[in-house]
């Protein structure tokens, strides 16, 4: 069984930073990919960031340059490092994890999600 651990969330002011950890757990062998996606009210989700077991990255445009993912694929860990947050950032950010290969086969995970509110 695999499970995602989301955490880092919170309130922070406009200009503010947050970092968000997110976990794979379980008899894992490997994932391929680990993204943050994020919804905010009334709004489709949307990926904010993809990071591939070989490093490439890819990001939303409107999140470039402000936010940063990584990834340690020894501990089945990704990272995302928001700095200059907008309140249009604000949404429950989701963790997901595809291409996790286990002894029963391959699939896809998400998280919980996490909220974060970006605020004066």
């Amino acid at each position: 069984q695999v499970q995602l651990v989301e955490s880092g969330g919170g309130l922070v002011q406009p200009g503010g930073s947050l970092r968000l950890s997110c976990a794979a757990s379980g008899s894992i062998f490997s994932i391929s990919a680990m993204g943050w996606y994020r919804q905010a009210p009334g709004k489709q989700r949307e990926l904010v960031a993809r990071i591939i077991s070989g490093g490439s990255t890819n990001y939303a445009d409107s999140v470039k340059g402000r936010f940063t993912i990584s990834r340690d694929n020894a501990k089945n860990t990704v990272y995302l490092q928001m700095n200059s947050l907008k309140p249009e950032d604000t949404a429950v950010y989701y963790c997901n994890a595809a291409g996790v290969v286990t002894g029963t086969g391959i699939g896809g995970y998400w998280g919980q999600g996490t909220q974060v509110t970006v605020s004066s």
